[in-house]
């Protein structure tokens, strides 16, 4: 697999003279959180995060998507956490887009690099540090498990994409392909955690319209997204986030491939009754 450049937010602010007009949109069944809107006066810090920002591009909200949250973390040199998770019953998936990191659990410490992928179970005792001299730069995905009788819970794990042979969807000749960092058998999962590659002039050729919810990161490239009833451009540095039976469908944009890292929660039946 040749290097790949992952996108990040720009963070800074604009020039007084930029115009006002920008791709950012919130609707009842979608929102686009353009890389252009990711700037310093919307980044947060969070508790016993040191020398962290966060943009905090999804979270749940009643009668949207309800079923996790996702942070752009950048973490400065010398930066970290040896207390980066608030809820016990909360699962983490990282993605490394820059930057190096070293995240340490069960005794055991994993050097990230652009690429690493890392899930962490809910109880997990977790740290991460910034050890470079770069800042280093991250997706948290953030979901509360649910449990199952019978069922255990999935183990940590430490991967990166470049490990994973992408899975190509059938009759498309590789033009669209997955690279899954869970197994999608394994019922131990409530999520999946993916990255889509589209050539250039590929497609998702139907409007997808199911339960699952979605935060698409765009990593790299750039696409046109058919979201409900709306044609929205979007490209690398872009977050598109998804409420349950949203139509979807997309087709890659060109020169390049159009790349997302995206999220859903799957394997579980739906509740019948508030939580």
């Amino acid at each position: 697999m040749t290097d790949r450049r992952y996108a990040a937010p720009p963070g800074g602010h604009p020039g007084q003279g930029d115009l006002l007009t920008g791709r950012a949109v919130f609707t009842e069944a979608y929102a686009v959180i353009p890389a252009g809107v990711q700037r310093d006066i919307v980044a947060s810090r969070l508790p016993f995060w040191r020398e962290t920002r966060a943009w905090v591009l999804a979270r749940p909200m009643s009668g949207f998507a309800e079923s996790f949250a996702q942070y752009a973390l950048e973490v400065a040199p010398g930066g970290g956490s040896d207390r980066p998770e608030p809820d016990p019953e909360a699962e983490a998936a990282l993605f490394v887009t820059g930057g190096t990191a070293a995240l340490s659990f069960a005794g055991a410490t994993h050097r990230l690099a652009p690429g690493s992928f890392a899930f962490l179970p809910p109880g997990t005792q977790w740290r991460l540090r910034n050890e470079g001299g770069e800042p280093a730069r991250l997706q948290w995905i953030r979901k509360r498990h649910q449990a199952v009788e019978g069922l255990d819970l999935p183990a940590p794990f430490v991967t990166s994409e470049a490990e994973i042979a992408p899975d190509p969807m059938p009759g498309t000749e590789g033009g669209w392909a997955t690279t899954r960092f869970m197994d999608p058998d394994d019922l131990r999962h409530d999520m999946h955690v993916t990255i889509v590659t589209l050539e250039p002039g590929a497609a998702i050729p139907f409007l997808e319209t199911h339960v699952m919810e979605h935060g698409l990161y765009v990593l790299e490239g750039k696409g046109v997204y058919r979201l409900n009833r709306d044609w929205v451009e979007v490209e690398a540095g872009d977050f598109m986030w998804l409420r349950a039976f949203c139509p979807q469908a997309c087709y890659a944009g060109g020169p390049g491939p159009f790349r997302y890292l995206l999220y859903k929660d799957v394997n579980r039946h739906p509740p019948l009754s508030p939580p």
